[in-house]
């Protein structure tokens, strides 16, 4: 694929891949966001309604949100 390359070990498994930024940057800008998302999935949560307050008491959410 163009654009596109493995880097193998002396075995010539996979190890690494290099993608042509030029082209593939969107794709790039995903596989980062998965990379974070998954990072993050052990982290505590937050529900919507105490950042709903949250927001509201920082007076950074009009009484519309």
């Amino acid at each position: 694929m163009k654009g596109v390359r493995f880097l193998v070990d002396d075995t010539g498994h996979k190890k690494a891949v290099q993608i042509d930024l030029d082209l593939y940057g969107g794709l790039w800008e995903d596989i980062h966001d998965s990379l974070l998302a998954a990072s993050r999935k052990d982290e505590p949560r937050e529900t919507f309604a105490s950042v709903k307050a949250r927001l509201k008491r920082q007076d950074k959410l009009n009484d519309n949100g």
